[in-house]
């Protein structure tokens, strides 16, 4: 996820603003006209210099192609007749038949319709992918939450890149809620990727959202969450679509100072905390969601210490599995140890960067990570304070559902979410 998401956000949807400035042009009125004049005298005077010999000024029937690319439908508009007038009256008053005429002015005709065509296609084309922009985040901001969160228990902070760079959503999904029996947080990735693995990221997150405040036990929301993707294959599979498994990390979190977790094929956390890093041992590892069929174990939880001030980091595989020039893999655990004094929005920061200079920028999957602040025993319900995004947001703003807009078509390409 090339995206940084600071907080959650407000306001018109991202592809609003961009479905407007499909239809703009990129060259102001008086810039127009004094560039296409001073273009005119030039090609005039150079057509007076050569004579006969070479007519010049028929060549400017190739402005209103170069015009469609970077002009408005009404500029555009606008060139073809000021330079059909013009070679018109050129052309009338040229030596040669009625013939060279007639087929001067047609082909000068020809040429400015198809140049206005091309502009009126062109703004066509960009104002469908502005649409299907907005779409996107609108999508995004059902699925994923933006970040970051606060709860009684932890503040949570993300960092979500999707592979396509066209996409807000990729396969990696998150989620952070607070119920009756603690906070509950997941992190997962589906197999796959694309639309069909969307669609069983969203089954995964609904059923979450769900099961995290009526069930009681930690091990209920996974057995919700199992019985949520079976579901969604049993519904694939009538649609001609394949079946998907799940990764995920459930947690857990209460007053106490420990953290219950159930693993379904997933990653384990790394623990943060007195200037130290190291990976939390779970001793239980269960088969990924969706496929508690081919297992005869019961998915049990399994707690360790997650003490006041302490950080947890949760990743997927598209954090380990990165590899740079030379095939190798990224090596998470020496990293983070550099940065194990850092608060979680400067470790997921540090984190990305590294990721992109040890990658050269090559991802090869989804990149999703959450950075769990624990919060004070005796403290309140944190404030968090949500980063002013500028329109070419990065990762939190873009990225996350509440992302920036339009500017995801230039931000959010380039830079993942930080959530």
């Amino acid at each position: 996820m090339a995206q940084k998401w600071s907080g959650p956000r407000s306001g018109a949807a991202p592809g609003a603003d961009g479905v407007g400035a499909a239809s703009r042009s990129r060259i102001g009125n008086w810039a127009l006209v004094g560039g296409l004049s001073l273009l005119t005298v030039f090609v005039v005077f150079l057509d007076i210099s050569t004579g006969n010999d070479l007519r010049v000024v028929p060549l400017l029937v190739v402005v209103p192609a170069l015009a469609s690319v970077y002009c408005s439908l009404r500029q555009t508009i606008w060139i073809a007749v000021w330079i059909t007038t013009v070679v018109v009256g050129f052309r009338a008053g040229a030596d040669g038949t009625f013939w060279d005429f007639v087929f001067g002015i047609g082909f000068a005709v020809l040429a400015c319709a198809l140049g206005v065509a091309a502009c009126a296609a062109r703004i066509r084309h960009a104002t469908e992918m502005a649409r299907l922009r907005s779409a996107a985040v609108t999508l995004q901001r059902q699925i994923l939450r933006p970040l970051p969160v606060g709860t009684d228990h932890v503040v949570a902070h993300g960092l979500y890149e999707p592979i396509e760079e066209d996409r807000f959503v990729g396969g990696d999904i998150y989620e952070v809620v607070e119920s009756p029996y603690g906070t509950r947080v997941i992190i997962g990735d589906v197999q796959g990727k694309g639309l069909a693995a969307i669609g069983a990221g969203f089954a995964a997150i609904a059923a979450f959202r769900e099961a995290a405040i009526r069930e009681p036990t930690l091990t209920g929301v996974v057995e919700a969450l199992e019985d949520a993707v079976v579901r969604h294959n049993v519904f694939s599979a009538q649609t001609g679509e394949a079946e998907r498994f799940v990764t995920a990390l459930v947690l857990g979190f209460d007053e106490g100072g420990r953290v219950e977790v159930v693993n379904c094929g997933h990653l384990p956390p790394r623990l943060l905390h007195g200037g130290r890093s190291s990976a939390v041992t779970l001793h239980r590892t269960y088969v990924p969601l969706g496929l508690a069929g081919l297992s005869r174990e019961t998915r049990r939880t399994e707690s360790f210490d997650f003490p006041p001030g302490a950080t947890l980091l949760v990743v997927t595989d598209g954090v380990t599995e990165a590899r740079d020039a030379t095939g190798a893999f990224y090596p998470l655990d020496e990293r983070i140890g550099a940065w194990a004094g850092h608060g979680p929005r400067e470790l997921l920061d540090a984190l990305h960067v590294d990721l992109e200079e040890f990658s050269g920028g090559v991802r090869r999957d989804d990149i999703a990570a959450l950075a769990l602040l624990r919060t004070p025993a005796d403290g309140g319900r944190p404030t968090v304070v949500a980063a002013a995004v500028s329109a070419d947001a990065t990762p939190d703003a873009a990225a996350s559902p509440g992302g920036a807009a339009a500017a995801g078509e230039a931000g959010a390409r380039r830079r993942p979410a930080a959530v």
